[in-house]
């Protein structure tokens, strides 16, 4: 509705000054008249200054509106030749619209220049850093996310997750990339810190139970054996034990350490190397995945992700939220105050532009060009003719005004010469 109202005032404008410009050239036809009347019937000297001066001007008026008549349509509808030049070469005007426009705007310098004269990251940057604005844009991609999740049908989701993740890891064997990252924990040490934390445990429950070694050791012993031999064993391994927990504790270089690190060096090219020991994992994996637990979790994976999604994003005060907006913050004021940063954004901008610019210039600009292929050419040339024909009637009022003072200069020029 605006754009059909802006178009009604443009033609009501454009009616207007044709009205305006007619009236200078009936207004010069009307002089004519009366003045070259006046001048046959024995009038002053003057009456011929100004018939001239009104006939060059109505000359002018003429040659005028026939020139921009001749732009829109065949003048009083005769196809003179050159004339309706719009509706007959819009094709062309188009192609050269096209090309000045790629030649001119769409070239990587003018587009690189205007983007870096911008300032965009600063500018970005300071807009951002205000926390208001941080919240907006988190506002507007909770929304954005939203939205995705909601046309999102929970069955194909589903199923993509299946597809994608959970064939993936029956499909991929696990014994290799097992091995492998136990082979890195072995080469940095970090394994130590978890038999650290066994041995520890492991002298501590010891010491704890000395009841139950004895208790073990009376039930295993013959039931002839008498009750203190029963005891004297008992107390004598549990010393033993306790030893050599304590020893296994604090000896860093115990020879059970020791054998603990060959262990798992030697699992860990099993796992990765030895046929055997992958086909055992392997049915492990089997095992785990078809379990009726583990297969209700994937079930729930993606409904209960989508839950978790949809509540953070509904809820302005959600962790997930404040943090997105401390960051968005933070990177705002990064930008403001990191030089660096803000050039390189920039150079990204630019880059990008220019990427757009260099490969598809062509294909923007074959839109105008293509655009107006498809245009009717009356409608054209009514559509040029509504945005720049009010402006061109004042080329009809000027050369009825220039044509009067130029008919006037020279009937003087011829008066002065002849007369």
């Amino acid at each position: 509705m605006t754009g059909l109202a802006d178009e009604e005032g443009k033609q009501r404008r454009l009616r207007r000054m044709k009205i305006v410009a007619t009236g200078f050239l009936v207004g010069a036809a009307i002089v004519w008249i009366v003045f070259l009347t006046w001048e046959r019937n024995g009038g002053p000297a003057f009456t011929g200054f100004v018939r001239a001066a009104a006939e060059a001007g109505m000359v002018g008026a003429f040659a005028d509106w026939f020139a921009v008549t001749a732009l829109f349509r065949h003048p009083l509808g005769i196809k003179i030749p050159h004339t309706a030049i719009i509706p007959r070469k819009k094709d062309q005007l188009g192609e050269s619209l096209s090309d000045f426009v790629g030649q001119n705007f769409l070239s990587v310098p003018v587009v690189s220049e205007k983007l870096r004269s911008a300032r965009i990251a600063n500018r970005t940057g300071a807009w951002l850093s205000r926390r208001e604005n941080a919240e907006r844009v988190t506002a507007e991609a909770a929304t954005v996310v939203r939205g995705a999740v909601a046309v999102l049908r929970d069955d194909e989701v589903q199923a993509v997750i299946e597809q994608t993740v959970t064939r993936r890891v029956v499909a991929q064997q696990w014994g290799p990339p097992m091995g492998k990252l136990l082979e890195g924990i072995l080469d940095d040490g970090s394994h130590r810190r978890v038999v650290d934390l066994i041995c520890d445990r492991a002298y501590d429950w010891v010491r704890a139970n000395h009841e139950t070694v004895m208790a073990l050791v009376s039930k295993q012993a013959p039931s002839w054996s008498p009750r203190f031999v029963d005891g004297l064993i008992g107390d004598r391994l549990y010393a033993e034990a306790l030893s050599f927990a304590w020893a296994v504790k604090s000896d860093q270089d115990h020879p059970l350490r020791k054998a603990i690190d060959r262990f798992l060096t030697s699992f860990a090219g099993d796992l990765q190397h030895e046929p055997e020991t992958i086909e055992r994992v392997e049915a492990i994996k089997a095992q785990l995945l078809a379990h009726p637990d583990v297969q209700g979790l994937i079930s729930r994976a993606w409904a209960t992700g989508k839950a978790m999604i949809l509540d953070a994003a509904e809820d302005p005060s959600s962790e997930l939220r404040l943090r997105v907006t401390d960051g968005v913050t933070r990177f705002g004021e990064r930008m403001v105050l990191d030089e660096g940063l803000r050039d390189k954004v920039d150079n990204w901008i630019v880059d990008a532009a220019s990427y757009v610019v260099t490969r598809y210039a062509p294909e923007i600009t074959a839109l105008i060009s293509d655009t107006v292929k498809r245009w009717d050419g009356p409608e054209t040339s009514r559509k040029i003719e509504l945005q720049v024909g009010r402006d061109l009637q004042f080329i009809r009022i000027n050369g009825t005004v220039v044509g009067a003072l130029a008919g006037l200069i020279i009937y003087t020029v011829g008066e002065v010469l002849v007369g």
